[in-house]
C-alpha cells in the first residue's frame, strides 16, 4: 500500500478528512494528498476524528491545483458514469482496479472529488482512468470517507504476503507518455473525417493504455510497434 496516495480535492469539512485519514489508516495507507484544501487539516475537529490516525493528518500534503499530484498514475472516482460512448467517464470497478493494482508497484494516485459535486470534467479527463463504487440507482453518491474506505478495503484484500508474479516490472508513467507520443503521432498521420473523430481516437487510446497497467515489457513492445508503422 506504500505506492498508493490518496488525494482529495478541495475538501471542505475537517471532519471528513480526520474520517478519511481514519479509514487510511485502517488499509494501511499513509499518504494523503489535499488538492486546495477549503479548510485547515490542522483543525482540531479533523484530529479528533482521525482517532489514531491523526500522523497521517500531520504529514498531509497540501498542493495549490491538479497539476501537484505527483503518481504514474492517477485515478478519478465518480459516482456519475456514462453510456459506451461517453469514454471519459466509462468506470472499471472497485474489484477490477484493486485486481489490476495485485504487485503492481506504480505510484498510483486515487482522486476523490468535493463533497458537495465531486470532480469536474476537466479534472476526469486528467485522469487516466475513473472507478465507481456500485450503489443504488435511488441514492448514487457515497460519504466521503465511505467511497475511501470500501476502494481501498478491495485493494487491501489483494495485498498482504508476497504472491507470484512480484518479479514483473510495470511500465511508469514515463513509459506511458513514450507509448501515447507514439500513438498520436501515428493518428495525427491518418485522415479522418473530423477533427473532433481525432480527438476521440486519443482519448480512446489514452483510456485503453491507462486501463491496462502495461509490464514494461508489453509496453515496450507496443512502443516497437507503433515507431514501425511510423
Amino acid at each position: 500500500m506504500n505506492n498508493i496516495s490518496v488525494v482529495l480535492v478541495e475538501p471542505e469539512n475537517p471532519g471528513n478528512i480526520g474520517a478519511v485519514a481514519r479509514a487510511m489508516a485502517n488499509f494501511s495507507a499513509s499518504k494523503l494528498v489535499l488538492v486546495n484544501p477549503k479548510c485547515s487539516k490542522d483543525d482540531i475537529e479533523g484530529l479528533v476524528r482521525s482517532k489514531h490516525a491523526y500522523r497521517i493528518l500531520q504529514n498531509a500534503k497540501v498542493v495549490k491545483d491538479f497539476s501537484g499530484i505527483n503518481a504514474d498514475y492517477v485515478v478519478g472516482t465518480t459516482s456519475l458514469t456514462g453510456t459506451d460512448y461517453n469514454i471519459p467517464r466509462s468506470p472499471l470497478s472497485p474489484e477490477v482496479f484493486a485486481d489490476k493494482l495485485n504487485g503492481f508497484g506504480k505510484k498510483v494516485a486515487i482522486v476523490f472529488g468535493r463533497e458537495g459535486d465531486g470532480l469536474t470534467n476537466d479534472e476526469i479527463a486528467k485522469c487516466d482512468f475513473i472507478v465507481t463504487i456500485p450503489t443504488s440507482l435511488g441514492y448514487k453518491a457515497m460519504n466521503l470517507s465511505h467511497s475511501v474506505a470500501v476502494i481501498l478495503y478491495e485493494i487491501f484484500k489483494k495485498s498482504g504476503e508476497k504472491k507470484t508474479g512480484r518479479h514483473i516490472v510495470f511500465a511508469s508513467g514515463v513509459d506511458k507518455k513514450v507509448l501515447l507520443n507514439a500513438v498520436y503521432r501515428v493518428l495525427d498521420r491518418l485522415e479522418f473525417s473530423t477533427k473532433e473523430k481525432k480527438e476521440t481516437q486519443k482519448i480512446l487510446w489514452k483510456r485503453a493504455v491507462g486501463k491496462a497497467m502495461l509490464t514494461r515489457r508489453e509496453m515496450f513492445a507496443m512502443i516497437g510497434f507503433f515507431k514501425k508503422l511510423l
